[in-house]
């Protein structure tokens, strides 16, 4: 059976020269970076430069980049950090509604300890207004967290304009851009962002690993404790092989080339699947999305048979976040757009990879139009959709 895998927004196949830089720091090179003697130093030069490549790709000084365990928590560290770091300037932090759940619950934690959150709605495409931000913010704000690209319907908020409303209020700004690095700029100053968050398993590197930048003068409690490493910022021996891989996915794509060749892709799969009868395209069109996310609604299906179907076709999909897989409640991402439940949960999200080929894309379109007639001919309500939707 041909293998299909078009849930690269859960996590993506490590790509085989991430490996191959890996390879030796599993085999010869395993020193501990904390350790004194020459195999020792060569993981701490190794993960030096590895904190380079990095910093560069988003505008950063070296210094500024600590590693962490992935995405949930260098997000963890950002709001709990400077929750407690500041709270004599403050109690107030603002988010978004449509934030990654380890935000969303972070901020759910600190309201039991006293702090106020502020969550922003967004439009019908999922975007915060600048507007509403800065109407938002208060004499007690210390914080603003905002995602960059939407894990769940693609889109990429304006950080140039929310960080310059932040600046104007001398507030901090955290991004969570996970999903986004590589795939559209982010610039550190350009958009004033003093607090970024980044992971490897989301660009073809390895998973347990991630980065927080976090900008020179930021006043941040650790969260994690131990051995003073990453300049006593985050506790724990390092995880030389992944940094490394870490680095090698970055450098590999922030290759121009490889955005160009997934919104190709993903403009093919849009274009196919809106001549669907019955579908509703959900997050922004156009470069406002992020070059590999396609998610749909589609009229009169569950998105969980939908996606079953496909998965006996070969094709591996999603219905919304990976973090929300087993949840029988809709997608709040979804609803935060307006959908009905109806809607949210007869969706489906696609996710193309560098690695995805047209070949794969025109397999998908043939085998989703088919699934999506069977599902609807033997719905109970298949007629009155067939109605609704146009058909004779």
């Amino acid at each position: 059976m041909k293998e299909v895998y078009m849930d690269n927004g859960a996590t993506t196949k490590v790509d085989p020269k991430v490996i191959e830089k890996m390879m030796p720091f599993l085999e010869e090179k395993y020193g501990n970076a904390s350790s004194t003697h020459s195999r020792g130093l060569n993981s701490k030069h190794a993960i030096g430069d590895a904190r380079k490549t990095i910093a560069k790709l988003i505008g950063a000084k070296s210094e500024e980049i600590i590693f962490t365990s992935g995405g949930t928590e260098s997000n963890n560290f950002t709001i709990k950090g400077i929750a407690f770091a500041n709270k004599d300037r403050g109690n107030h932090i603002i988010i978004s509604k449509v934030e990654h759940k380890c935000v969303l619950k972070s901020c759910k934690w600190l309201e039991t300890q006293g702090f106020k959150i502020t969550y922003l709605d967004v439009d019908k495409d999922g975007f915060v207004s600048p507007n509403d931000l800065d109407d938002a913010i208060t004499d007690k704000t210390i914080l603003v967290s905002i995602i960059h690209g939407n894990n769940e319907i693609g889109t990429i908020n304006d950080m140039e304009a929310l960080g310059k409303v932040c600046k104007k209020h001398g507030i901090c700004f955290h991004t969570d851009a996970c999903q986004s690095f590589t795939k559209t700029e982010i610039d550190v100053k350009k958009q004033n962002l003093d607090l970024v968050t980044l992971n490897a398993h989301k660009i073809h590197g390895p998973q347990g690993v991630g980065t927080l930048y976090v900008k020179t003068g930021t006043k941040i409690t650790p969260w994690q404790h131990g051995g003073g490493q990453e300049n006593d910022m985050r506790g724990g021996t390092h995880n030389t092989p992944g940094i490394v891989g870490f680095a090698e996915a970055a450098k590999i794509g922030s290759d121009k080339k490889h955005v160009k060749h997934m919104t190709a892709l993903r403009d093919k799969l849009m274009k196919g699947i809106s001549k669907f009868q019955g579908i509703k395209l959900n997050g922004p069109e156009g470069n406002k999305r992020l070059c590999n996310n396609l998610n749909f609604s589609f009229k009169g299906i569950e998105g969980e048979a939908l996606g079953g179907y496909l998965d006996q076709k070969g094709i591996r999909s999603s219905t919304g976040s990976a973090c929300s897989a087993r949840s029988l409640e809709p997608s709040y991402v979804l609803t935060s757009i307006g959908l009905t439940h109806e809607e949210a949960n007869g969706s489906l999200r696609l996710g193309i990879s560098r690695f995805t080929t047209e070949e794969e894309i025109d397999y998908v379109l043939q085998s989703l139009e088919k699934i999506v007639k069977k599902l609807r001919w033997i719905s109970p309500f298949g007629k009155i959709v067939d109605k609704m939707v146009g058909k004779k």
